[in-house]
């Protein structure tokens, strides 16, 4: 599915029923309940279902929209999103006031680019174990993303946090040495091959005793 066109104003809704009940009823109204804060303060706020959901579509955890709350515009990040543990709608989303040269910490998603040869020609299996990146720097100029070059990557090969190189005014928050992209030979292959190991070897047949007169 493609992505939505990227969103960038939002209305958000101030509620003034805070609490479990509060929260029900926004849900009822339609809209998601979370809470606004930053800048030294934080109140609980509401917005509509589906403005959330294009938002996240668009990519919306990773820049600043303009929001309108209680009439006054004010810069907003989406920071965090609660989701059912069953059908995985959001239930909560929490934002965050910012400004565009503040330097803030988020957490940047991972996409691969290219197509390893390890994969291609070496019968491996590519493994993406870090899915996102945490760094910190201007959120007036947060990537949307950090695409990962996997070209290079031969069986056994990996790209650590260290390698991806950020944009500039940002620092890594996560681990450098946290490997991000990796890949292995075939499982299955390993596995025929651990089978084949571990199978037990027919003893030889001993020669038959002749039979007594």
């Amino acid at each position: 599915m493609a992505k939505q066109e990227r969103i960038t104003s939002v209305t958000i809704h101030q509620r003034a029923e805070i609490g479990t009940t509060g929260a029900k009823k926004a849900r009822r109204e339609g809209r998601i309940p979370g809470a606004l804060y930053g800048h030294g303060g934080s109140e609980a706020i509401s917005v509509d279902a589906k403005t959330l959901n294009d938002l996240l579509s668009s990519g919306g955890q990773s820049h600043i929209v303009d929001a309108t709350i209680g009439g006054k515009k004010e810069s907003v990040l989406l920071r965090e999103v609660q989701r059912d543990p069953i059908s995985h709608r959001p239930i909560a989303a929490d934002f965050q006031r910012v400004s565009s040269t503040e330097a803030i910490n988020a957490s940047v998603h991972i996409i691969t680019v290219g197509v390893a040869p390890g994969v291609k020609e070496g019968g491996g299996v590519m493994d993406v174990v870090t899915h996102s990146l945490e760094v910190k720097g201007p959120a007036g100029k947060l990537p949307e993303h950090f695409e990962i070059d996997v070209s290079a990557l031969n069986v056994n090969d990996h790209i650590t946090a260290g390698d991806v190189k950020l944009p500039a005014g940002f620092t890594l928050i996560t681990p450098a040495e946290t490997v991000v992209v990796a890949v292995e030979g075939s499982r299955t292959a390993s596995d025929d091959a651990a089978i084949t190991a571990a199978a037990p070897v027919a003893a030889p047949a001993e020669p038959a005793t002749p039979a007594a007169e």
